[in-house]
């Protein structure tokens, strides 16, 4: 755990329980993924079913985020990356796109002591052109302050597409080449991690998708090559903690390592 000044541990808070009382499965840590890629889909078609304007889905979804990543602290897995504003978001309405970018700044403000509390690291993937200053600097704020946290690291996507980062992982390595500081016959796929967003980002071992839709949208097109796909039918709105510890029982059940039964005797 991270020091504090006097070189004490520090102590890191529970995430709340869930009003059900549901508690985690019982999955040895070894079949626990380290890194889960969400997909949150499904908040305007949520709100469009309810009669509501499309930014009520996207504010219900703030309360689904903070409950999965304290689920995710609670089952032990060690990353989260959220894929909160794409790169192709910004074809979307004026209106929704401004009440994003506000939303956005101000979820990680409003949620990020909570969230550090319970040893959460919180760290940005995306590209700094079109995004909002606004928005920059409260998630650097967020990354400083949460930066020694070490229990879990909520990696919020905001203007990231996949595509987009291998693009400018790709310019970086030719400007590099071409100013002699790289060999261009000794480019690896190594070479390439490195220069991604944040190149210390593990692989997705899971990637989770909301709303039934079954594909991947540009998100972690890279980290995830090889990760379990588990698709949900409801939309972002409706899920929660509980939704994720399925999805860990559905990976474990799938490591053909894994030979025994999953106990779940509360995460109903």
């Amino acid at each position: 755990m991270p020091r504090t000044s006097d070189a004490r541990p520090r102590e890191y808070a529970e995430p709340y329980p869930h009003p059900s009382g549901a508690t985690p499965p019982n999955i040895p840590a070894q079949f626990v993924p380290n890194h889960v890629a969400i997909v949150m889909d499904g908040n305007g078609r949520w709100a469009n079913a309810r009669g509501l304007p499309r930014v009520e889905g996207h504010k219900q979804g703030e309360k689904s985020l903070l409950d999965v990543v304290a689920g995710a602290v609670q089952i032990g897995v060690k990353h989260v990356s959220a894929y909160a504003f794409s790169t192709e978001n910004w074809k979307r309405s004026p209106d929704e796109v401004k009440f994003l970018m506000n939303f956005n700044r101000d979820v990680i403000r409003r949620r990020r002591d909570e969230m550090s509390s319970w040893g959460v690291r919180i760290r940005w993937a995306g590209r700094r052109p079109k995004l909002w200053g606004s928005v920059i600097k409260e998630l650097q704020v967020a990354e400083e302050m949460t930066r020694e946290n070490d229990r879990c690291t909520l990696t919020m996507c905001v203007n990231y597409g996949g595509r987009a980062e291998i693009a400018d992982a790709a310019a970086a390595i030719a400007r590099d080449a071409a100013a002699g500081r790289l060999n261009p016959a000794r480019v690896s796929e190594k070479t390439v991690q490195k220069y991604l967003d944040e190149p210390d980002l593990p692989d997705v071992d899971l990637f989770l998708r909301s709303s039934g839709e079954q594909r991947t949208s540009n998100f972690m097109i890279w980290q995830a090559a090889y990760a379990e796909m588990v698709f949900l039918p409801e939309p972002w709105p409706d899920v929660d903690r509980r939704h994720l510890w399925r999805a860990v029982e559905e990976f474990a059940r799938r490591d053909r390592r894994y030979g025994g039964a999953v106990d779940t005797p509360d995460a109903g």
